[in-house]
């Protein structure tokens, strides 16, 4: 369910879409961190003035529980204050993630 994506083309296409790319990127890595066991609300709430900075707290708090720690209030200051940044490292986490459950599906044996 986690798809692995290039860091990098994550920038790129969000630079090249004026910034579209950014907010279908934020969709889909919020369905992927709830499939992980993440709480984040709907992706509609980033549309409404000020619910979206409460949104933004649930998708750090989710990041942090994806990345099994607890500090979910210092992820949503570097969301707050540095944000170009999250996109880096919210990937990262999920491409871990990708990269476990294709070593999980070649180390089951497949059903002919």
């Amino acid at each position: 369910m986690v798809k692995h994506r290039n860091i990098a083309l994550v920038y790129v296409f969000s630079i090249f879409s004026f910034g579209l790319y950014a907010i279908y990127w934020t969709v889909k890595t919020k369905r992927e961190m709830n499939h992980l066991g993440a709480k984040i609300p709907t992706s509609w709430l980033l549309l409404v003035p000020f619910v979206n900075i409460y949104w933004a707290y649930k998708y750090c708090e989710g990041f942090a529980h994806v990345k099994k720690d607890n500090n979910a209030i210092m992820w949503f200051v570097v969301y707050m204050f540095v944000g170009f940044v999250m996109p880096a490292l919210v990937q990262s986490e999920l491409n871990k993630h990708a990269t476990e459950g294709d070593s999980a599906k070649q180390a089951a044996p497949s059903a002919a």
